[in-house]
Order: C-alpha cells, then structure tokens, then sequence
C-alpha cells in the first residue's frame, strides 16, 4: 500500500466531532445548529432522486446509524499538504476561498482520492450515508453530495452550510430540475420541453425557466454568504439524453450551459461556485461547453473497477490540469489499482445508501476509508484558517 505523496505546507488538522449529529432540514441543536446524530430525520417527506436508482435510506437509517460517541479525535499521521496554484478558475471573480479550494483540488489530482458520498434524498436520516460510513471505517467522507430536488433549497443550504462550516468538509450540489415552466422532481426532470422556445429570450417558456433558475440562484448565494464554496454540477449526465436538458441535443445543451453560467456569474455574482462538467458514462462527442466556462470535467459510473477507460475518455475533453473526478458511482475503486494505473481520478462520490451497502462489503470500505490514498474529512486542509493565515 503505498503512501500519500506529502506535500509541504504543514497544517494542524484536529477535528471535533463531539456527539456528531444530524443536519436534516428543520433540526437543530439547542442552539439552532444542525448536527449529525442518530435517528435524525426530515420533517418533510422528499422523493428520492437519480435515474435507474432505487430509493436509498429509508427505513434503514435507524439500523445503520452510528455511534454517536467513541473515539473521534484525528489521528497523528495528519498529512503535510502543499496546495499549489495550477490552473485559473473560469470566473476571474472567483472568491479567494474558492480559487483556494479549487487550487487544491489541482494539487491533490494523482497524489490521492478524495472520499465522498450523496446523502439520501427523502429517507427519514439524511445523514444515513455519513453515519455507516463513520460505523464501518471510523472515517467520514471528506465530501458530501446536494441536491436541490424538489426544490429542497432551504433544506440544502441548512445541511450544506453545516457541512461547509462546521464540519470543514467539501460541498457538491447538482439538481434534478423539474421540466420549465413549472416541473418539480425526479420524474419531472425526465421530461420533455421545446428547446428552440425555451432558449428563446423574451418567450414566456424562457422567462419562467430564468425563474426556476435564479430561485436556485439564491439558494446558492446564501452559501457565498456562508462563505460556502460549492462544487456546482448542474444539468449532470447531460449527454445520456434521459434528462430534459439533454434531450434537445448537444449543441442546445451548451447554449442552456453558457447561458445559466452568464446568468450566474454576471448577474448574480455567484463567485463561490467551482464549474463541473458531469458526463454520463457514455461521455458524447461534441458537448464540451469550452473551457472558459468549466473549471472541472467528470463523469457518472455504475460499472465496476477503476473505470480506466472511461477516465481517458474525459481526459480528453478535459483542459491541462483540470481536475478529473468520478462524481457518480456505486463500487468504489480499488486505491492500489488506481495508483498502479495512474487512473487519477480526483475523487469519488458513492449514491445513497443502498449503492453504498450493496456494492461495497464493510470490509472493502473500512479498507478503502482508512487507505493512505484516500483522503477522508480529517484529512482535509481547514481552509478557513489557511485564508486567515495569508491575511
């Protein structure tokens, strides 16, 4: 098992994970922070989302929940880590927490994995994944996936703002958009909508998608407020054409792209957000949006093993130096094989909990959540005090 290539920059990163409970939407501590505890549940009952996935976490979160207590102080191998500057972000407004975190992202490309996971959407413990991965391996993820379905936007600033800040952790957020004018939901996203119409500026169907669009807009600039970095994956497996996004082909997809982009970063000012670009596993010809409105390039994964091949796929279409992450997938790649292939995906993100149990033994993911390789939470930088210590 080889090490992680140390970097330089030495940093101290204790993290305290006291009682750790639950941040599912309306649930707070006393003092109105939300935390990560067993049997936490949602106060509002939410579909669960992704194409050909099963419902996640239901009725299983009170099982599966962890410890709440036990051993939770970092251990004494805390990695030096050197965060160097490789490539611009696409916004040149970018905050500086944001460039930092991308800069990092850069940086840890091929000297390790980050670890992460999608909470469960709708189950009763939306903290279901967190809390068997932390069983399991005595390990949280270093990043946790969002999902604004169902227009959950209060619920995911709630959790995300938690995790972002009082965790330290990395934030990604995609969205099952519901088809315009006025769709909501998984199944409302598999619609259908006319595309020329939609992308028509001025036309009724245009100016009620911008709707839709700033609402999830706001949601986000409270997160800038936050002081939130977000990885943004909107319109994901874009090419897999099962999503109204995709269904009026690739170039009106990178028109629709370009267009909440410019609405994004120019309007509204959105600067705390990191671009990722997330393929389907069939990763399509000739729907590349361009590098000046990516910043990160990715794809969706059910298969087995490192997914090598597709991992060149995307390389690709990828600009030098640009982060490379597997943003879906069930069975978590082996580290070692990883590293034997220089398949140098930037991180991993397991779907919900079922996907988790069914394609992972506790055995691999203790293996895998405790691999030099594999960067979990408490290995994470505090990005907070390396922004203070430049000041």
């Amino acid at each position: 098992m080889n090490k992680k290539k140390l970097f330089t920059i030495f940093l101290s990163l204790s993290l305290a994970l006291p009682g750790f409970a639950g941040c599912g939407k309306g649930e707070a501590d006393a003092q109105g922070t939300p935390t990560i505890a067993d049997n936490a549940g949602e106060d509002e009952s939410k579909g669960n989302a992704d194409h050909e996935k099963d419902t996640a976490g239901s009725g299983e979160a009170g099982e599966d929940a962890a410890d709440s207590g036990g051993d939770d102080a970092a251990e004494e191998n805390t990695p030096d880590i050197q965060i160097t500057h490789i490539r611009d972000l696409s916004n040149p407004n970018a905050t500086e927490k944001t460039k930092l975190v991308y800069d990092y992202l850069c940086s840890v490309t091929g000297q390790g994995i980050i670890s992460g996971v999608e909470e469960s959407v709708g189950a009763q413990n939306s903290n279901a994944e967190i809390q068997y991965i932390k069983k399991v391996s005595d390990k949280y993820p270093a990043l946790r996936g969002f999902d604004f379905i169902n227009d959950d936007f209060d619920g995911v600033v709630k959790r995300a703002s938690f995790w972002g800040n009082d965790m330290k952790g990395l934030v990604t957020i995609s969205w099952h958009w519901g088809t315009p004018p006025d769709g909501i939901g998984y199944e409302s996203s598999k619609g259908s909508v006319d595309m020329d119409e939609l992308l028509t500026e001025g036309s009724e169907l245009y100016n009620a998608m911008i709707v839709q669009m700033d609402t999830a807009a706001e949601a986000l600039k409270e997160l800038q407020e936050a002081g939130v970095v977000v990885l943004w994956r909107p319109f994901h497996e874009f090419d897999g054409q099962w999503f109204w996004w995709g269904k009026g082909g690739s170039e009106k997809f990178i028109t629709l792209w370009k267009l909440m982009y410019d609405r994004y970063t120019n309007h509204h000012g959105l600067n705390n957000l990191i671009w990722v670009l997330g393929y389907s596993s069939q990763v399509k010809r000739d729907w590349y949006p361009g590098d000046a409105y990516v910043d990160i390039c990715g794809a969706d994964s059910y298969a087995n093993g490192t997914r090598k091949a597709l991992y060149k796929l995307v390389s690709g279409y990828a600009a030098q130096g640009m982060p490379i992450p597997l943003h879906e997938c069930d069975n978590i790649p082996d580290p070692d094989k990883l590293q034997e292939e220089g398949t140098n995906w930037t991180w991993f993100m397991t779907w919900t909990l079922s996907y988790l149990k069914e394609k992972n033994t506790k055995e691999s993911l203790n293996a895998i959540f405790n691999h030099d390789y594999v960067i979990t939470l408490d290995e994470l930088p505090d990005f907070n005090a390396l922004m203070e210590g430049t000041e």
